[in-house]
């Protein structure tokens, strides 16, 4: 079958999952989104098995990484008192106490990676459920019986575009190299044409598709951020596999490789959106 094909259909298969996690319910879509993240934290650490120097053991990473995103989680929905979000340091520190034991070659560069894969996934997942989580009781209106259609799954819809327009544009209309050192493929037409498919997008949540909670200001500024967010993110994990000479994350998903190579932009553009989004909360209390 044509890569573009199966891509298409994976690519399809996996929107609707996440999709349609988000809508039906927080509690779905945090099951979801949960087991997405332990997928893409057991494919970061596994992306230095074969590394000549790096030496790091995935189930300490991981470990760890589910241990801090539980807490972040169960604090979130009330089944941990908060005040156990202050385990987090200390799970960090004994994380790398590790390291003494392994007696392993470089493990200040072990330890910074083990450390890097909580920062690049299970901190933007964490923070991607926090504001699912606080989306589905905000109502500025107060009309909880209209739907309203949910923040994150917008933000989705917005990097995806941004993906699918640049990957589009850049194959029919691409001479102009971006980059070409780290992905060679990408071209100045498709990082344009996603950036436009992006605004584009930005502009039907902000004037056609009911957000109430949500000023169409917002949802402008949304794409704006999104789209720069998400080409450098993609970049990002494009100049990792290349320095480690790896050509996919995974193989989980047919046709995009694995769940880093379908969420590299969304981990970059996660932190930029949820702040702009506490911010322009903010400024409504």
């Amino acid at each position: 079958m044509n890569n573009l094909i199966v891509r298409a259909i994976s690519g399809a298969v996996f929107a609707f999952l996440i999709i349609g996690s988000i809508i039906f319910d927080d509690l779905a879509a945090t099951g979801v989104l949960s087991v997405v993240m332990l997928i893409g934290l057991i494919e970061f650490y596994s992306l230095f098995k074969n590394h000549t120097t790096i030496d790091i053991d995935w189930r300490i990473g991981t470990t760890a990484g589910l241990l801090i995103f539980g807490i972040a989680v169960s604090s979130l929905y009330d089944q941990l008192p908060s005040y156990l979000l202050w385990l987090v340091l200390p799970i960090i520190f004994l994380m790398l106490l590790t390291e003494l034991w392994r007696k392993k070659k470089n493990p200040i560069i072990n330890g910074a990676l083990l450390i890097t894969g909580l920062i690049y996934i299970v901190l933007p997942f964490s923070l991607l459920i926090y504001i699912n989580y606080l989306d589905q009781f905000l109502d500025v209106t107060n009309d909880i019986d209209t739907f309203q259609f949910p923040l994150i799954a917008g933000m989705f819809l917005m990097i995806w575009a941004n993906d699918t327009f640049a990957y589009l544009t850049g194959r029919l209309f691409g001479k102009t190299k971006l980059i070409e050192r780290i992905s060679p493929n990408k071209t100045w037409e498709g990082t344009i044409g996603g950036i436009i498919f992006t605004i584009g997008v930005g502009c039907l949540f902000a004037f056609a598709i009911n957000t109430p909670n949500y000023s169409p200001l917002f949802w402008i500024v949304s794409a704006l951020i999104i789209a720069p967010c998400a080409i450098v993110g993609d970049l990002l994990e494009s100049l990792l596999k290349r320095s480690l000479k790896i050509k996919d994350s995974g193989n989980i998903m047919p046709g995009h490789g694995g769940i880093l190579d379908r969420f590299d932009s969304t981990l970059f553009t996660i932190p930029f959106f949820v702040a702009w989004t506490s911010i322009y909360l903010y400024s409504l209390a």
